[in-house]
């Protein structure tokens, strides 16, 4: 919260006596005013969860689908639909976006933004006088929100300005800082999460849904996989497997994306979206642009880049029906409607009634899943002992069983069982904002080897690897530079 100055100017002629006046504006409001009371705390960590699935100016929320749109259409799985108009949606889908395009500066804002309010509590709630342990916990969501989209800022820009309090100034010169080295946030993130480590295991009630130490754990895994530090990742999997917080995969895939059973086992964190929630700005709109209308020409979403994506499950993985559909029925008309080529069903509500309403979807966004740390634990184990072991065997033929697909086969060299550890990944985690992560993390490079094969996206280069600073940021601050290529 910004600081707001009143200067007097007093000029000659104005007799005043010896008294001295000190007198607090009641027209300023300052952070130090603000946070009092333990209402206050809550209401500054509300703050900062509501930048995951909300944005100030009625725009797509962070997850819901903005960042979607870099790590889904900047990736091989999707691309955008034939009647979207957005010059800047379809370029992200060709690979031929540029530093100005509206959809980089837009998740780049999103994220401060979210930053920003993590910031604002984290600085002022320990200074407001109640209960203790409700005091800490506050803090620690905070900083889990905090190292979560600053995990997500640095795996998609790299270097960037790390910000950890909340401006005591409206000079802007002094708010202008340059971009810090990844090694530097990714200490931030760990530090914040190992501190988010200490939250409840569990809540209930109304408070299901906040960051627990289990999220904690699990994210600091993804940190350390993305980092290749397998052995911290290996320990932090094992805390959230072995750690008694009862995680689970659902028996039924779908399970994972409908209102009745969200944040239930398989549910390590997730943004969370309600029904009738009377706020514009809260819409889960993977939702509405996953399914709209029964009319087939009517289709602003996604679409998968091509045929090879539907056609990397076998009929009898039961995670293919869940991401995608061909058909479906029409209530209204009692018949089914045939749509042609698959399109994403995975975040679409079925609870509602019309179907068409997806604008009061209530359908979580799942940002970890106990489905993403058994394949993680393969992975971890597969780096560690130079090949895979019956563990991770194990792992990742738990997470098959549940899609009722055959067994991994045993005997795989360490290269081939980290190509089915990739592959699972994609099919497992469609949509769920992990597939440009996933491609870029393999090595520099691969990332642009994935896209350059696939036409859409002919323009991709090495450059792709990260996407590029905004272009408004740097015209705003001219200490950020830009990364190579751009």
């Amino acid at each position: 919260m910004k600081k707001i100055s009143i200067i007097v100017l007093l000029t000659a002629g104005i007799s005043f006596s010896c008294n001295k006046l000190v007198e607090e504006p009641s027209s300023l409001i300052t952070a130090a005013q603000f946070y009092k009371t333990s209402a206050d705390a809550s209401a500054a960590v509300s703050a900062a969860y509501s930048s995951l699935n909300s944005d100030i100016a009625n725009d797509f929320p962070i997850y819901g689908r903005n960042l979607n749109l870099l790590t889904g259409n900047g990736s091989d799985d999707q691309i955008f639909s034939p009647s979207n108009t957005n010059p800047d949606v379809r370029a992200l889908g060709t690979a031929t976006y540029i530093t100005s395009n509206d959809r980089l500066k837009k998740n780049w804002q999103q994220h401060y933004y979210g930053i920003s309010r993590a910031n604002v509590a984290i600085d002022n709630i320990p200074n407001i006088d109640f209960d203790t342990t409700l005091r800490a916990r506050f803090v620690r969501e905070s900083k889990f929100i905090r190292a979560l989209l600053y995990f997500n800022i640095v795996r998609l820009w790299g270097d960037a300005p790390l910000i950890l309090h909340d401006p005591t100034t409206v000079d802007v010169n002094s708010l202008k800082v340059a971009r810090t080295s990844k090694d530097s946030i990714y200490l931030q993130i760990i530090s914040d999460l190992t501190d988010a480590t200490n939250l409840p295991k569990t809540y209930s009630g109304a408070d299901k849904g906040r960051a627990t130490s289990g999220a904690a754990h699990a994210l600091l895994a993804k940190v350390y996989i993305t980092r290749r530090d397998w052995t911290k990742a290996l320990a932090e999997i094992n805390t959230v497997i072995n750690g008694g917080y009862g995680y689970a995969l659902f028996a039924n895939y779908k399970d994972a994306f409908q209102k009745p059973t969200k944040n239930g086992a398989e549910h390590i964190f997730s943004v969370q979206y309600e029904t009738n929630l009377g706020a514009k700005n809260s819409v889960q709109w993977l939702s509405q642009t996953n399914f709209g209308s029964f009319n087939p020409a009517v289709y602003p979403g996604d679409i998968p880049a091509d045929s090879t994506l539907y056609k990397l499950f076998a009929p009898t993985d039961t995670r293919r029906d869940v991401t995608f559909f061909t058909t479906l029925y029409n209530a209204a008309t009692g018949q089914n409607v045939f749509f042609g080529a698959p399109r994403f069903a995975k975040f679409i509500d079925f609870s509602l009634s019309p179907l068409t309403n997806q604008a009061q979807s209530g359908i979580n966004f799942p940002v970890i899943r106990y489905a993403d740390i058994l394949l993680l634990d393969a992975e971890a184990l597969n780096e560690i002992n130079g090949g895979p072991t019956q563990e991770a065997y194990d792992a990742i033929n738990k997470v098959r069983t549940r899609a009722s697909v055959p067994n991994l086969t045993a005997g795989l060299n360490q290269s081939d069982f980290r190509d089915s550890v990739f592959l699972e990944r994609r099919k497992e985690f469609i949509q769920e904002g992990m597939r440009w992560f996933d491609l870029s993390r393999r090595g520099g490079t691969y990332l642009y080897d994935a896209l350059k094969i696939y036409p859409a996206k002919t323009g991709a280069a090495v450059k792709d690897t990260l996407y590029p600073i905004p272009q408004a940021e740097i015209d705003l601050n001219a200490q950020i530079t830009q990364n190579p290529g751009w």
